[in-house]
């Protein structure tokens, strides 16, 4: 067992300086000066002068690799255990992504798999960009049915020119298919939604919720913070029809292209544009290629995203946008948790996964990370690696 004492727990509300316990890999004890009983082999960890969050959300992953626009040498590789913990993230969501060929559904629920071997959580959602959803069983609603590890369909790309245009009436139909096979399975079936730049924007999702059944929360647009225009629309989605948006985190804050929003100035508008704070997530988009371009604004290369980055803007939300830290560990914590449906996940509570971060509370620097109650960082020293890392 584990013992973190005196730390100032963020659950993700504030909760003052708490102890908390942990063993079997959950929560069992939230309290102040819990004993210490050391006969039973408790470690403890000296949590003064340290927030305690719970463990970091990322619901949008290239698990396996994204890309390859550039043609096959830019293809990226496949993800490691520590590019993921050291951003304090101990709950992924893989996805495919543009490229549905070269990387398989049969690929990414292996590489899920190995993940949770290493020690974090993780699910994946059904399909790609492309329409009809190419899927494990033949079907969406069998995907959710019987596969554990399938939570909804995605990312099925919309208002983009790699998208493979589908209608309005297709789009309505695996968001139908993927709502009732997640009634069935108990889980989100949730569609996740990639937005390019394109006119249609969001149009087809406020078709979907004006002349459908579907609910706002089957619905996750992601990237919405791509364009200024987009980010506005997002907004007025979120307000207008109570639906979710997703910012992306992982573009390079000194290679934003000249209309983008980063994700913490994204967070700031929705706020003060008085969008519900439990209607707004981040992810990471990490281990996407993204592009790089000069000053003269002439393509310079391709990097990579990283998962990272999701902790990096949220800091940034609290430290240069003014967004109360509260607030701002919602949309990486207990946010994604209650819209994906996953269960024991971003919250401290008693019963709830051992998933926590220790984190400084003047710097906000990651200490500690624990994953099902395993410490996988200590005093910002990596303890737990990838197999072929």
């Amino acid at each position: 067992m584990i013992l973190i004492q005196g730390a100032h727990v963020f659950a993700p509300e504030d909760q003052g300086i708490q102890d908390v316990l942990i063993g079997g890999g959950k929560i069992l004890k939230i309290g102040r000066q819990l004993p210490v009983q050391e006969s039973y082999g408790v470690t403890c960890i000296d949590g003064r002068g340290k927030y305690l969050f719970p463990g970091f959300i990322d619901g949008h992953v290239h698990i396996l690799g994204g890309g390859g626009e550039g043609g096959y040498k830019t293809r990226t590789p496949e993800i490691m255990l520590t590019d993921i913990i050291k951003g304090g993230v101990t709950t992924v969501v893989g996805c495919l992504g543009t490229d549905g060929t070269t990387r398989t559904m049969t690929n990414l629920i292996a590489k899920a798999r190995g993940l949770e071997e290493e020690g974090i959580t993780a699910w994946i959602y059904t399909g790609s960009y492309q329409v009809p959803v190419r899927t494990l069983t033949g079907t969406i609603m069998d995907d959710l049915i019987l596969i554990d590890k399938v939570i909804g369909t995605g990312e099925v790309a919309l208002s983009d020119h790699r998208s493979s245009q589908p209608t309005v009436d297709e789009f309505k139909r695996i968001a139908g298919d993927t709502r009732v096979g997640g009634i069935l399975s108990g889980k989100a079936g949730i569609v996740n939604i990639h937005l390019g730049d394109g006119k249609r924007k969001l149009s087809y999702l406020k078709e979907v919720l004006e002349q459908t059944e579907i609910l706002p929360e089957n619905l996750l647009p992601t990237h919405i913070n791509r364009s200024t225009a987009l980010m506005e629309e997002g907004i007025s989605y979120a307000k207008d029809y109570r639906g979710y948006i997703d910012l992306t985190t992982s573009s390079d804050p000194d290679y934003l292209e000249p209309d983008e929003v980063k994700a913490s100035t994204g967070l700031k508008m929705a706020l003060d544009a008085k969008v519900p704070v439990s209607q707004i997530t981040f992810s990471s988009d990490g281990q996407g290629s993204l592009p790089i371009f000069d000053e003269d604004g002439k393509f310079a290369g391709l990097g990579v995203g990283k998962v990272t980055s999701l902790y990096r803007e949220m800091k940034d939300a609290v430290i240069q946008e003014g967004v109360p830290l509260s607030d701002a560990l919602r949309v990486i914590t207990e946010n994604p948790a209650r819209l994906l449906k996953l269960p024991g996940k971003g919250q401290i509570r008693e019963g709830a996964d051992g998933d926590l971060v220790l984190a400084d509370s003047e710097s906000l620097e990651i200490d500690t990370v624990l994953a099902k109650g395993k410490r996988m960082i200590s005093k910002g020293e990596i303890l737990v690696k990838g197999t072929f890392e």
